[in-house]
C-alpha cells in the first residue's frame, strides 16, 4: 500500500543493516565508517550504506546546506576495482587527509555522466555514488574552485570491498537546492 509509514525506531529492513552493538566487531566497524560507537543507528546507515550480499539496496543521506550554501557530503569511493593496475598500486598508496580531484567525466560507458574521483598526481582511482553525481557537477560548474575533497580513512582487507575507502567533499551551492531531482521524489505525497 502506498502511504507514509513512520516509526520511533528504525523499520527492520533498516536495522537489519546495521551491526549490532554486542557484536564483537562492533568497534572496528565504527571505526571503519569514522563513527563513534555512540553514533545513532541512522547516523550508521547514513556512512555505511546498509549494504548486504543479497541486494543492491543502498541507504544515503540527503545532503543538507547550511544557510550560507555550505555543504558536506561524505560517501564509500565507487567503481575503484575496475580501474587500471597504476591506479590500484597508487590506491594502496592512499592515506587519510590526503586531499583528491574531482573531475566531471562526459563519456562513462556506465552512466553517461560521472564524477572521477583522482588523486593529485592524476591516478583516476573511482567514482562518486550515482545519486551524488547531478548534485555534485551542479556545485562543481556554479563555484568552481570552491570545492574539495579528501581521504577521511582507508579501510584495508578484510573491509568489504564497498567500504575500503571513506571520502568527504566539500562545497558551496548559493541559490541551489541538492537532491530535488525526479529521483528524489517521494512515492507518496503528504
Amino acid at each position: 500500500m502506498r502511504r507514509n509509514y513512520e516509526s520511533q525506531k528504525l523499520f527492520a529492513l533498516f536495522q537489519n543493516r546495521i551491526l549490532a552493538p554486542g557484536r564483537g566487531d562492533f568497534h572496528e566497524y565504527m571505526q571503519m565508517l569514522d563513527l563513534p560507537d555512540t553514533a545513532e543507528p541512522v547516523e550508521v546507515l547514513e556512512v555505511g550504506g546498509g549494504h548486504r550480499a543479497t541486494d543492491s539496496f543502498e541507504v544515503f543521506p540527503k545532503i543538507e546546506k547550511g544557510p550560507d550554501g555550505a555543504f558536506r557530503c561524505r560517501f564509500f569511493l565507487h567503481g575503484w576495482r575496475h580501474v587500471n593496475q597504476a591506479a590500484q598500486h597508487r590506491l594502496e598508496m592512499l592515506r587519510a587527509g590526503e586531499a583528491l580531484y574531482v573531475a566531471i567525466e562526459l563519456t562513462n560507458p556506465a552512466t553517461q555522466f560521472a564524477v572521477q574521483i583522482q588523486t593529485l598526481d592524476y591516478h583516476m582511482i573511482g567514482w562518486a555514488p550515482w545519486y551524488l553525481v547531478d548534485d555534485l557537477v551542479a556545485s562543481i560548474a556554479r563555484t568552481s574552485g570552491q570545492y574539495e575533497a579528501k581521504v577521511v580513512r582507508i579501510n584495508p582487507m578484510p573491509a568489504p570491498s564497498k567500504q575500503r575507502v571513506l571520502i568527504e567533499f566539500r562545497g558551496n551551492w548559493p541559490g541551489y537546492e541538492p537532491m530535488t531531482g525526479p529521483d528524489f521524489e517521494p512515492l507518496v505525497r503528504d
